[in-house]
């Protein structure tokens, strides 16, 4: 049975993998110590997560382990001996950077060297993915010329049509601390791959979301707007009239594009993967959709300050993602994912 090694097991995207590698036969291991809830609070605690995939899944197997324990990291692969790693923890919310940069760069940055490493001692060849963020880009996209519609921002430059490419440049900007150490995590990931010829990759991501999301206000935008709308809670719209908007892409479809790189892996490959012109919205667009669901209208406040480092307008072009795995498309619309998210924030309210 080919071996899985998943860090991040509990969160959205690590809980997602988990279910889909071993629905196709895959031994899981997934290393994950509830991080989120000494980020987030009890809000963000996973353990919710953890117990569903520990009951629910024959084949898999958790692991309490800090990727920052370096010797632990190591002593895991050795004895795991993974065919494929993905690797999703992360300290995720540029907000939240700001307040404790030593546990984010180390959890971030020093996190993903010991992991690449541990690879490359154990074994050069296996694939690995790593969730990287479009935050890599910084604050550059708000240099592109923009227009305003009713309801949101878009680019005015036909070279952005489609979105924003691999090719932008990550340099010379604003990244928020958050944006540094994930960088520091890219780079690194891809000189892994050019340097030792290992089989890695970066998913450069959106918005990624679906109901499996424990959405707080500093990370996970639907999920967290989604719960305000159903709680009756005030959601904080932090500058841009509202009308900043994102690519939101469900979980399992981010899941279906690592499949399709492990089948056919390339070294030191860099993609923007989210959901792309088509499932992208505005926050009050978000509203709209949310309520259309709730049948609760969204109570808000506007802040005129915008967050650091924060995009305007962002959504990715998948092009090249298409182009490399041409099998691979988006399957889960933006309206369809927000439904679901709906339907699981009521579901866990009742129990």
């Amino acid at each position: 049975m080919t071996n899985l090694l998943v860090t991040g097991s509990s969160g959205l995207i690590g809980s997602e993998v988990c279910e889909f590698f071993h629905q196709h036969g895959f031994e899981v291991h997934g290393v994950d110590n509830n991080q989120r809830a000494v980020f987030f609070g009890s809000q963000g605690d996973t353990r919710w997560n953890q117990k569903r995939l520990t009951e629910g899944l024959e084949n898999f197997h958790h692991h309490e382990v800090d990727i920052r324990d370096r010797d632990g990291i190591l002593s895991i692969v050795e004895t795991v001996k993974p065919d494929v790693i993905i690797h999703t923890a992360a300290q995720p919310s540029h907000d939240r950077a700001a307040a404790i940069p030593f546990d984010d760069f180390d959890t971030n940055a020093v996190g993903t060297l010991n992991l690449l490493e541990a690879n490359r001692k154990v074994n050069v060849g296996v694939p690995f993915i790593h969730m990287s963020t479009n935050k890599v880009y910084g604050d550059s996209p708000n240099r592109i010329k923009l227009k305003e519609l009713d309801t949101r921002w878009d680019y005015d430059d036909k070279e952005f049509e489609m979105g924003i490419p691999e090719s932008f440049s990550i340099d010379q900007c604003k990244h928020s601390l958050f944006g540094a150490s994930k960088v520091a995590a890219d780079v690194m990931v891809q000189e892994y791959g050019r340097y030792f010829d290992m089989p890695t990759c970066c998913l450069r991501g959106g918005c990624l979301t679906g109901p499996k999301h424990s959405g707080v206000e500093l990370h996970g935008f639907l999920s967290y707007l989604v719960k305000c709308n159903l709680e009756d809670r005030e959601y904080k719209i932090f500058g841009y009239k509202g009308k900043q908007v994102r690519d939101n892409i469900h979980s399992e479809d981010v899941v279906r594009f690592m499949y399709e790189f492990i089948k056919n892996p390339r070294c030191g490959e860099v993609y923007n993967i989210g959901g792309g012109k088509n499932n992208s919205c505005s926050i009050l667009e978000a509203f709209d959709i949310a309520s259309g669901f709730s049948g609760k209208e969204q109570r808000y406040t506007y802040l005129e300050d915008n967050r650091i480092g924060d995009h305007i307008c962002y959504y990715s072009d998948l092009s090249k993602m298409k182009n490399h795995y041409p099998n691979w498309d988006i399957t889960i619309s933006l309206k369809e994912t927000i439904g679901q998210i709906v339907s699981a924030w009521k579901a866990r309210q009742v129990a």
